[in-house]
């Protein structure tokens, strides 16, 4: 939509690119913050969710193994 005021009409025009480059830079900041705190993390002697939950399965199954030998344990001392 044009007026017949060019103040009004440069105005507008000046308020979409300021938009707009406000827009990129949000993007760009994103970027930039995302990349700087994926290289702090690769940093970091951190594990995965994978990792964490392979460990935590195994921990479980030697949890299990563990109780079972004492069970078996308790069953050989009472007959002795």
């Amino acid at each position: 939509m044009q007026s017949k005021n060019p103040f009004a009409d440069d105005l507008a025009k000046l308020m979409r690119s300021a938009v707009g480059m406000a827009q990129g830079a949000k993007e760009e900041f994103e970027t930039v913050f995302s990349s700087m705190i994926d290289r702090w993390l690769g940093e970091r002697d951190l594990v995965t969710r994978e990792e964490f939950e392979a460990l935590k399965r195994a921990f479980e199954d030697l949890k299990k193994e563990n109780e079972k030998q004492n069970k078996t344990k308790k069953r050989t001392q009472k007959k002795a």
